[in-house]
Formats: structure tokens, C-alpha cells, sequence
């Protein structure tokens, strides 16, 4: 959820500033881009050195740097750059601040500036935190949109023990990370992609197969889990590698293992894929040996594989099911058929004759025909922004 976003950590001038080095190596460790934004009085407890090492990126606190050749720092830049922005610690007086408007600070013309969701973990003193004028500041931020990551019990920089201490950099983690996965549209969904190509083996060095990448179905396994879908992709022989906490990968080689793997986790799945180019035969009896060049010209019978794409639509119960038809004529008619034949809800066609579609291409161009009788072409794109757009129509289709 969080890897690939950016993030701006807004620090203020309390003891819990020390936190917000661990804050920031949590979203570092997720693969989030982090930059920070510091108030003044912040840097009495905490330096921006300590910050700008472990974010790996500048940190900013005033409105101009360098007082020899002064350069503007762009608070509205930097509030459009975030995806997120939280501001941890944020002391009574901040807050207040933000409730108001007050735009003294880099923090707070940045904060003005951000159209971004608004995360903010308060600290104080425990009679701080109670009083009546912190609770309707936090109720006002409430009303504008921002979510509160409410303080924790627990000793406190006085020696007082109560609420108002800084949830725990792993804590405020968590919970923006379950914030964000709760808003997802397939958060309770279970997805099923087959990708790739199936190796048939002839011997041990040799075996039928096609030129499939699997960066197809890659593309849609992330997309799928970038929207909180639990994905189980099983990928024929491939190089591509992915580490994804929503994706658990099945590697495979024959069309009988995915077959295998397939039906293993068919019914448990929401919604199942087949983007994998599966071999429709294969090799009827496997040399233990390799066979030698002087043993004459070999005859290989074949013997077809399994339809794994004809099963799922056989067994299918409150599934929706798509599937992928590369097709070199007839394009259309073709597909149509298979989307009927196979009991499908969708099917996406490739076509040979579209340059820069197909096979090994980092890029696609489809059409996408449904079972309630849409006709969608698309003009050739990234296979990532194919894959959002697939998404998309399933999640039409399914919420129709």
C-alpha cells in the first residue's frame, strides 16, 4: 500500500520529535519516497541532518535557504508532490494553528497548500491534551477532512503518566497503512491470475513453449494488489521478479502444474484471470535422456492439455471470470467465441497484426468484449496502464 507513495512528514516542537527518525525509516523500509518539513522550534529536538540522512532527501524548515543566494522553497510544490502528508508530532500549538489558518511556518503554508489526506498524531502533556481547547481544535481538523491518530497512555516528558504521548512510529504506521487499505475497492477480494508461458518438456534440455513474457499478467497482479485485492499469481517460466506484500507468486513450469495450482486456489477467488499462454499440447511420452542428433529425426506425438480456462468456467459459482484471446485472424469472431464457448464475463483480445501488442512488448493494445455485450477498444499503451484499464472495466462490471 504504502511502497512507490510519497510521503511528507511534518515535525513540530515537542519532546516526540525524536520519534519521527523512526517514522521515517518505517516508510523507507515500505519503499515510500519520504521528504520532511520542519518547524523551527523542532530542531531543538532533532536535527535535520538526522532527517536528511535517513530520508535521503533535503529538509526543509524556512521559506528561503541560503542567505548568500537565497532560493525560494516551494510550499505548494511540495504539497502537491505528497501523497500523504502527516504531521507527527503535532503540539497543542500546531494544532491550533491548523485549526485556524495561522500560516506563520514553512509547515503550516504547506499544510494550507496540500490537496492530499491529512494525517496528524498529536502530543502533549496530559492536561493539555484534555483541555476543552484541544478537543475542539481536533474535532474542527476532523470536520476539514484530517484524520487523527489518537495519542496513547503512557509516561509523559513532565513524569506525569496519562494520554497525550505519540503513538509509536510502528503504531502510526500501521494505522495509515489500514487507512488506506480500508479504502481500497478490492480490499475483501481474492484474485486469481494465471501468466506466462507453460514449457512442455521433449527431453531434459528440450520442450515446446511460446515467446510469452508474463509482463501482462504481472501488470494486472499489481494492479489488482495496489487496490487491495489478495492476489495469487502463478507465473510460467519468466524472469520477471515482484515483491508485492498483497502478491503471493506459484512458480510453474508445464501446463499441468498450473492446471494444478489453478484449480487449488480457483474457489477461494473472487475473481480469476487466465493471461497465461498455456500450451495446448504437450509432448505425449518425456525422454528421460536427451535425445541424440545421431539417433535420426525424432517423431514426437502430442497429446492435448488441460483446458484450464474451459474448467473454471464449468465450475465457476459467483466467480467472475476473464480471460485473454491472441488472435492473428478473425479477431473479433474469434473472440466472441471463446468468450460464449468458455462461459466467460470477459475477454481481452490481442491481435499479431497490432504493432508493438503481444508477446515480449512492454506495451498492449486490446479490446475488451463482455458478457453483457460492451465492445471497448483502446489505443496502444504501457502494459501497466492496459492493466488499469482492465481493472477498471472488471470493477464496472462486477459493481453493475
Amino acid at each position: 500500500m504504502i511502497s512507490g507513495k510519497n510521503i511528507l512528514i511534518g515535525i513540530t516542537g515537542g519532546i516526540a520529535a525524536y520519534k519521527s527518525a523512526h517514522l521515517v525509516r518505517e516508510f523507507i523500509k515500505a519503499g515510500a519516497n519520504v521528504k520532511c518539513i520542519q518547524t523551527p522550534a523542532s530542531k531543538d529536538f532533532i536535527t535535520p541532518l538526522t532527517l536528511s540522512t535517513l530520508s535521503k532527501n533535503e529538509v526543509f524548515s524556512e521559506f528561503t535557504t541560503d542567505k548568500e543566494n537565497p532560493r525560494w522553497n516551494d510550499h505548494v510544490s511540495l504539497g502537491l508532490w505528497a501523497d500523504l502528508f502527516i504531521v507527527a508530532p503535532a503540539t497543542a500549538n500546531t494544532l491550533s494553528k491548523m485549526s485556524t489558518g495561522q500560516c506563520d511556518n514553512l509547515l503550516m503554508a504547506t499544510y494550507l497548500s496540500a490537496k492530499c489526506p491529512v494525517y496528524i498524531a498529536p502530543a502533549m502533556d496530559l492536561d493539555m491534551f484534555a483541555h476543552p481547547t484541544t478537543t475542539k481544535n481536533l474535532q474542527l481538523l476532523s470536520s476539514f477532512g484530517a484524520t487523527i491518530i489518537s495519542p496513547e497512555n503512557g509516561e509523559l516528558a513532565s513524569g506525569l503518566v496519562g494520554l497525550g504521548r505519540m503513538a509509536e512510529p510502528e503504531a502510526i504506521f500501521q494505522f495509515i497503512e489500514n487507512d488506506i487499505l480500508s479504502q481500497l475497492p478490492l480490499r475483501n477480494h481474492s484474485i486469481l491470475i494465471t501468466a506466462g508461458p507453460t514449457h512442455e518438456a521433449i527431453d531434459p534440455v528440450r520442450f515446446i513453449g511460446n515467446r510469452s513474457s508474463g509482463k501482462m499478467g504481472l501488470a494486472l497482479a499489481i494492479n489488482f494488489a495496489d487496490q487491495g485485492a489478495q492476489v495469487q499469481l502463478i507465473m510460467g517460466p519468466s524472469s520477471l521478479q515482484i515483491n508485492h506484500t498483497n502478491i503471493t507468486v506459484h512458480r510453474v513450469e508445464s501446463a499441468s502444474q498450473m492446471y494444478e495450482k489453478a484449480m487449488h486456489y480457483y474457489n477461494d477467488c473472487t475473481i480469476a484471470i487466465a493471461a497465461a499462454a498455456v500450451s495446448d499440447y504437450a509432448p505425449k511420452v518425456v525422454h528421460t535422456n536427451k535425445i541424440k542428433k545421431e539417433e535420426g529425426t525424432p517423431t514426437i506425438e502430442l497429446t492435448k492439455t488441460k483446458d484450464i480456462l474451459a474448467e473454471m468456467g464449468i465450475r465457476k459459482e459467483h466467480q467472475f471470470l476473464a480471460g485473454f484471446a491472441l488472435e492473428t485472424h478473425n479477431e473479433l469472431e474469434n473472440a466472441q467465441l471463446k468468450l460464449e464457448r468458455k462461459n466467460l464475463d470477459l475477454i481481452v483480445l490481442n491481435s499479431l497484426n497490432d504493432k508493438g501488442a503481444g508477446f515480449q512488448s512492454d506495451t498492449n493494445k486490446i479490446t475488451i468484449l463482455t458478457k453483457s455485450n460492451k465492445k471497448l477498444s483502446f489505443e496502444l499503451k504501457s502494459k501497466q496502464d492496459v492493466a488499469q484499464d482492465i481493472v477498471n472495466i472488471i470493477l464496472i462490471e462486477i459493481n453493475a
